[in-house]
């Protein structure tokens, strides 16, 4: 890394290789990407020096930005292209639609926030990032449907079960990356696969705990 590499520069850096690539994260573009997109400009002013910990932080509206190695890890899950259409189930702070955002051609996002989407609104545009994001209040279950099908589907609160408009606007060979469980007991970071003849296959990748999708 170069001298004038800021100290942000470097504690991204440091993030990357402590807690990403050392438990497995070996997608070239998603590496990239989490040294990039600038963590501590999605954490609330009053936690920017926790913006690099290993863990997740609170959010406004009883929201969080996930563990670093968390957001990671689904975004390699979904197999990025350069050439894919994503959507997000909760934009939330927006940090996970910038990951995204730096790798596929583009993402449509959904929070039901407010407060959160328009700050996240402003986040996205600040880092130039606008052009690839396509973002609206709502109901983020409902999904997209007019930008359907889509190449992969993250979505970043969790419910019980996927959300049946979701798993529809996923095309044959698409990929799901969604956290299954109740609010209060066990959860799954789970991959649902949309196979070439419709088929759905669910596989289980490790235990989590996510806010619930509301």
């Amino acid at each position: 890394m170069s001298p004038e590499a800021s100290a942000s520069d470097r504690a991204r850096a440091t993030m990357v290789r402590t807690q990403i690539e050392a438990r497995g994260i070996r997608n070239p573009a998603v590496l990239a990407a989490m040294r990039q997109v600038p963590r501590e400009r999605f954490v609330p002013a009053d936690r920017a020096d926790r913006a690099f910990e290993d863990g997740p932080l609170p959010l406004d509206a009883g929201q969080t930005i996930s563990q670093p190695y968390i957001v990671a890890l689904m975004t390699e899950l979904t197999e990025p292209g350069p050439e894919d259409i994503v959507f997000e189930a909760g934009t939330g702070s927006g940090y996970q639609t910038a990951v995204l955002a730096s790798i596929v051609r583009r993402v449509y996002t959904v929070e039901t926030v407010e407060a959160l989407a328009r700050t996240a609104r402003a986040r996205l545009l600040a880092l130039g990032l606008a052009d690839r994001v396509r973002m609206r209040i709502g109901d983020a279950k409902l999904g997209w449907p007019e930008a359907a099908p889509f190449d992969a589907i993250v979505v970043t609160a969790a419910p019980e079960e996927p959300p049946p408009a979701l798993l529809a606007q996923l095309r044959p060979g698409g990929r799901m990356v969604v956290p299954l469980g109740p609010r209060d007991g066990a959860q799954d970071l789970c991959r649902i696969r949309r196979t070439a003849d419709g088929r759905l296959e669910r596989e289980s990748v490790l235990p989590v705990r996510f806010v619930p999708l509301v």
